[in-house]
């Protein structure tokens, strides 16, 4: 995976109202720390960060920063945005190596149509994101599992999801990532109680019907 260059400027203040007048300005205050060197405080261009963030790796995407001439690679953690505008409002910078290992969530995508769901299943998908370790250069954009071969019954485990080469996982291997489930089919006894219920309204609402028949009588004869 290339990484991208993304021009940064060291920000001597810290504080909400400093990191207020450089959002008005088009900037996001961010942090760049790891390796065992000092943090560095930043701002870089939310427009630019904001085309980043929303290509086709996200958050996964390595980031040259280029802070007083240095180059420094890095990957976008702790993204924090407005809660109603969405717009940047802090982001983490984490220094990484390129011969070191890291740590990152990849999404889930299911290919296919399942056999089972043909048949009438219905497919779950229970891990939308997994984690992997793998060297900068080789993490995944995503994680695609075929999915066309399952019958109703079948499951996907994460020792079946083709990690890549140089890529791994912690997730214990029989979790369960996608399956094909049998539709719910109402039993008899349900089917039953459905009938018995609609009889009982329909007896209440002839009952309450006589009653009202009743009533209008009895004010007839006033």
């Amino acid at each position: 995976m290339a990484d991208i260059t993304l021009v940064a400027e060291q920000r001597p203040e810290k504080g909400s109202r400093p990191s207020g007048r450089l959002r008005r300005a088009g900037k996001v205050p961010a942090v760049v720390y790891g390796l065992g060197i000092d943090t560095l405080m930043i701002t870089v261009p939310a427009r630019d960060l904001g085309h980043i963030l929303a290509g086709e790796s996200g958050a996964n995407t390595l980031i040259s920063l280029q802070v007083d001439g240095d180059d420094v690679l890095t990957l976008a953690r702790q993204i924090q945005r407005h809660p109603t505008r969405g717009e940047l409002m802090h982001v983490d910078f984490i220094r990484i190596r390129r011969d070191v290992a890291v740590s990152a969530e990849i999404p889930v995508h299911l290919v296919g149509e399942a056999t089972g769901v043909r048949d009438g299943g219905l497919m779950e998908q229970l891990i939308f994101n997994l984690t992997i370790e793998a060297m900068p250069g080789n993490i995944p954009v995503s994680l695609e599992v075929d999915v066309s071969a399952l019958a109703i019954g079948d499951q996907i485990h994460v020792r079946d999801v083709p990690l890549g080469e140089g890529v791994a996982t912690q997730v214990e291997d029989d979790t369960v990532v996608a399956q094909v489930a049998a539709a719910r089919v109402a039993t008899e006894d349900e089917e039953g109680e459905a009938i018995e219920g609609e009889e009982g309204e329909e007896g209440a609402t002839e009952a309450s019907a006589d009653a009202a028949e009743g009533g209008d009588g009895g004010g007839d004869g006033e």
